[in-house]
């Protein structure tokens, strides 16, 4: 077979497996969880919350945890600095809801480097319940957010977690984090999650906790940078497997710069490189670029011109991703198919930046993520790595 014959093929099977990926995603999304021994039940629950600063949707994602449909849980919000500007809205929320359903804990312990799940030991270190859930404060719970959870977890399930899906976007910059998060990243973990490949992501994390203590503690999580590797990682040894809640929880984003964007990318992937390099690599054949350079050089040989091979590629890919969208009641826009164009361009960029620099920004911090023994590629840079943060998270 010819260069351009390879070539066409290879392009051929990416939309093929790309359109069979959007089609798994969207029958598991569709899905109805059969339901779950812990529903008959209904256990007490402890939603932890990590919360730093305010947000432009404090209230109301912080609010929605405090007004679920469900008869026994409480809420405890752990702040690292008893000075942070979210504590007057914690202690008004305490008082509405009353100090026995709403807790405010301050201070964190440094058993990572993570400053999140620094200051989430204190919290899971008070839950008495045998079920806690680590909630992000931007996540907003639905009033079934715990059923919903509940409802994924089976006899083979080590942790129930949810990826963010996100809404509310407030201009184009946002509509592209859109892009990002849902019928990209949310798709593949539904699509992999579906064939057996299950990760973790720290959004929202129902764990039970004797699992969890009994497999080294909250503090085990400290093992990666990033406590979703260091959770999927732990699940598998123990023999069980992450399963995702049935339809993922809303992220409301508000608004977004382009420079917000990339640095987040930047940043994940670089923590998935790290993490998991094996499934790392290959992310690169996820997007429709390198497909659609190949149907370009492949064209002329099968008689089509330069232009039509990528359109051949871009409008089956696109169709899909936006009917996935519109089938799972996702975010669209008319300005969608612009976003996702230009996702498909950058993501290339981040993908390679993830394996040439090891820098990153974080809450303004410019800081390293690497693995022990990796060289430091600019010993100025603060390093994300085993214990060299503040127990703030500030470098």
């Amino acid at each position: 077979m010819s260069l351009a014959g390879w070539a066409g093929l290879f392009a051929a099977l990416a939309v093929a497996t790309n359109l069979l990926c959007q089609a798994i995603a969207f029958v598991r999304l569709r899905r109805k969880d059969a339901g779950s021994a812990l529903l008959d039940e209904l256990p007490p629950v402890t939603i932890v919350r990590p919360v730093r600063g305010i947000e432009a949707f404090s209230r109301e994602t912080l609010t929605s945890g405090l007004t679920l449909d469900y008869p026994d849980y409480q809420t405890s919000f752990c702040v690292a600095d008893a000075d942070d500007p979210i504590v007057p809205l914690i202690e008004e929320l305490i008082g509405r809801y009353g100090s026995d359903r709403v807790h405010l804990i301050t201070g964190d312990v440094a058993v990572s480097a993570n400053p999140k799940l620094n200051n989430c030991v204190k919290g899971w270190e008070a839950a008495t319940s045998e079920w806690v859930i680590l909630a992000d404060s931007n996540v907003l719970m639905p009033r079934d957010y715990i059923q919903r959870l509940m409802a994924s977890w089976r006899p083979d399930t080590g942790l129930v977690c949810s990826t963010p899906v996100g809404s509310r976007p407030q201009g184009f910059w946002a509509e592209l984090e859109c892009a990002f998060l849902n019928t990209f990243q949310a798709r593949w973990q539904y699509a992999g999650e579906a064939c057996g490949f299950g990760f973790a992501q720290g959004k929202s994390m129902l764990w039970n906790k004797p699992f969890l203590d009994a497999n080294g503690g909250i503090a085990v999580l400290g093992e990666e940078i990033a406590e979703d590797a260091a959770a999927t990682k732990l699940v598998r040894r123990a023999g069980k497997h992450v399963h995702l809640v049935g339809q993922p929880f809303e992220q409301p984003l508000g608004e977004r710069s382009l420079y917000d964007v990339v640095q987040r990318q930047f940043r994940w992937a670089r923590l998935r490189r790290v993490t998991f390099l094996p499934f790392f690599a290959p992310e690169i054949l996820s997007g429709p670029l390198l497909p659609a350079l190949a149907a370009a050089f492949a064209g002329p040989a099968f008689g089509l011109s330069a232009w039509l091979g990528p359109v051949l590629v871009l409008l089956p890919w696109y169709v899909a991703e936006i009917g996935l969208a519109y089938g799972v009641g996702w975010y669209l826009s008319w300005r969608m198919p612009f976003a996702l164009l230009l996702r498909d361009l950058i993501f290339p960029c981040v993908w390679g930046y993830a394996f040439i620099a090891g820098e990153v920004s974080w809450r303004g911090n410019s800081m390293k993520i690497r693995t022990d023994g990796e060289d430091e590629l600019n010993a100025s840079a603060p390093t994300l790595s085993p214990a060299n943060l503040r127990s703030d998270g500030r470098p």
